[in-house]
């Protein structure tokens, strides 16, 4: 059986049994935050336990390496949408260790595109219309400097509520073990 006959199938059986209803909740965060993170598999169940989540508490999002590299990018925009209009006040940039992002090849990844089926012409154009295929596909040396980026990056938008903790950490994606690597809270009180 095909994976898109196996999910419709099975959901049949969850909506007929009623097994939605113990993740009953509103679109509002309980605990009022966002977190952005990485979009890893080891992350999906392990993250929200190693932070005391359940469904309904916090606005997830989620991409490759927990990397905001825009300041007006989707991810960005995410995160307002959640303060202003989903009620979050806190922010949480999760990255991990072992991720997939560290030490990423950009060449890699086109070579690889190229073997799945993107013609040789397709890149060729891409790179030749002003868009930096080798830039925008690098990734980061050290999920340390990353996350602090990224909470930079929130932490320095001119739309951000002034008053907003922005927090950096990293996860042990084996043992779910928190690293603080900035704290929002110390940071707002220093510049009191």
């Amino acid at each position: 059986m095909r994976k898109m006959d196996q999910i419709m199938a099975y959901n049949q059986e969850f909506v007929k049994k009623r097994d939605y209803e113990e993740y009953l909740t509103t679109r509002f965060p309980d605990k009022r935050m966002v977190i952005v993170t990485c979009m890893d598999a080891r992350l999906t169940e392990l993250l929200p336990k190693a932070m005391n989540l359940k469904n309904g508490d916090a606005k997830i999002i989620k991409n490759a390496g927990a990397i905001l590299t825009s300041p007006f990018g989707n991810i960005m925009r995410s995160i307002l949408i959640a303060i202003y209009e989903l009620n979050a006040d806190e922010v949480f940039i999760v990255g991990h260790h072992e991720c997939g992002m560290t030490g990423l090849d950009p060449n890699s990844v086109i070579t690889h595109m190229e073997a799945r089926g993107i013609p040789d012409n397709v890149i060729h154009t891409l790179r030749h219309s002003g868009i930096n295929l080798n830039r925008w596909l690098t990734g980061f040396d050290s999920v340390r400097e990353s996350v602090e980026s990224s909470v930079d990056i929130v932490r320095n938008h001119p739309l951000l509520p002034p008053s907003t903790p922005v927090h950096g950490l990293i996860i042990h994606p084996e043992t779910g073990e928190l690293e603080m690597v900035t704290d929002g809270y110390r940071h707002l009180e220093s510049l009191a």
